[in-house]
C-alpha cells in the first residue's frame, strides 16, 4: 500500500506541478494580456466583477495551483526526511507496541527516489541495534520493522534462545573479532504476560547497544523452520555483503530474518527514531463502540526509540 501511495503522490505532484508552471509562465500572463486589451477597448474603467472574471483561472487550474505547494512539501517530507508509520503487531514488544505511531528518519541511511528506491545520496549505513523499517524481502509491498542484529560480513548464531555475534573481520586486520555471546540481564516477568504464557523480560546488551527483549519460556525454538543458508548450521547465519540480519525484540513472536533470511540494502526504508503518539485499544466485541476507536492515550510511551 505504501508503494502505491508513493507512486500516486509522485503522479499528482508532477501533474499539479505542470499546471502550476503553465499558469505562472503562460496562462496568467495571457489573462493579464486579455485584461489589458479589454481595458483598451473600453473608455470607462472596468468593474471589479469584470476584472475578476477575466483574470480568474479555471477551477482546474486554480485547484492545481493551490494544491501543488502542499503536495510537493508532503512528497519531499515523506520521501526524503520523515515518514509516519503505525505499529500493527507485537513483534517488537516491549520496545514498540501495537498502537504506537512512529516517525521514521529516511535520510540517515541515504536519500532514495520515492518510486524505484535507487539511492542517489549516500549519507550513512544502518548500525547494529538500530530499529529499522524495510520492505519485506518476501513481499516488498509490505513494510516491516525489526532491530538490526547483523551487519554485512557478521556471523550470527541464535542457539537455545541465546544470541552470539562474530563481527565481520575488517581488511588489513591481523586479529579478527571472536564469536561473542550477547549479554542479557533478567528484568523479571513481563507486564505484557498473561495467565497463558511465561513471558520474561531481559535487558540485552547488543555489543554496546542496550535495549529490552521478551522471551517466552513456554515456546521451544523453531529451528526446523529457520532459513537454510548453504555452508552453515540451521541456527547460524553469515550476513552477505550488502545485506543485514534483523530480529524482533519479542523473540518468540516475530517473523524475522531467522525464518526468511536477510534484508537487501535496497529494501531499507529508514530508521525508526521517535514515538509521536500511542493509543490503547482495549475494546471488546461486546462494546457499543467499534474496536478500532482508541480507549486512551499512552503518554508515557511518547519519546525517542531505544
Amino acid at each position: 500500500m505504501a508503494v502505491y501511495f508513493s507512486i500516486f503522490l509522485v503522479i499528482v505532484t508532477v501533474l499539479t506541478g505542470i499546471i502550476w508552471l503553465a499558469d505562472k509562465f503562460y496562462l496568467a500572463p495571457q489573462r493579464q494580456l486579455k485584461l489589458a486589451q479589454a481595458q483598451a477597448q473600453c473608455q470607462d474603467t472596468l468593474g471589479e466583477d469584470v476584472i475578476e472574471k477575466i483574470t480568474s483561472p479555471s477551477a482546474l487550474v486554480d485547484n492545481a495551483v493551490q494544491v501543488f505547494p502542499v503536495i510537493a512539501f508532503v512528497l519531499i517530507l515523506r520521501s526524503f526526511l520523515w515518514e509516519p508509520f503505525q505499529i500493527p503487531s507485537g513483534s517488537m514488544m516491549p520496545t514498540l507496541l501495537d498502537g504506537d505511531f512512529i516517525l521514521v528518519n529516511k535520510f540517515n541511511y541515504g536519500l532514495r527516489d520515492p518510486v524505484a528506491r535507487n539511492k542517489f545520496v549516500d549519507i550513512g549505513e544502518p548500525k547494529r541495534g538500530d530499529v529499522m523499517v524495510f520492505k519485506y524481502p518476501v513481499d516488498p509491498k509490505i513494510d516491516y520493522i525489526k532491530r538490526v542484529i547483523g551487519l554485512p560480513g557478521d556471523r550470527i548464531i541464535y542457539r537455545n534462545k541465546m544470541l552470539y555475534i562474530q563481527p565481520a573481520c575488517a581488511e588489513n586486520t591481523e586479529k579478527c573479532p571472536e564469536l561473542t555471546q550477547v549479554k542479557v540481564k533478567l528484568v523479571g516477568k513481563s507486564k505484557y504476560a498473561d495467565d497463558y504464557n511465561n513471558l520474561v523480560e531481559y535487558e540485552e546488551n547488543l555489543l554496546g547497544k542496550q535495549h529490552r527483549i521478551l522471551v517466552n519460556q513456554d515456546i521451544i525454538p523453531r529451528v526446523q523452520h529457520y532459513f537454510k543458508q548453504a555452508g552453515t548450521r540451521r541456527d547460524e547465519f553469515i550476513v552477505p555483503q550488502g545485506h543485514y540480519f534483523v530480529m524482533g525484540d519479542n523473540r518468540d513472536n516475530s517473523l524475522d530474518g531467522r525464518f526468511w533470511g536477510f534484508v537487501p540494502e535496497e529494501n531499507i526504508v529508514g530508521q525508526a527514531v521517535f514515538i509521536w503518539m500511542s493509543f490503547d485499544f482495549e475494546r471488546t466485541a461486546e462494546d457499543w463502540l467499534p474496536t478500532w476507536i482508541p480507549t486512551g492515550i499512552r503518554f508515557s510511551r511518547l519519546g525517542p526509540i531505544n
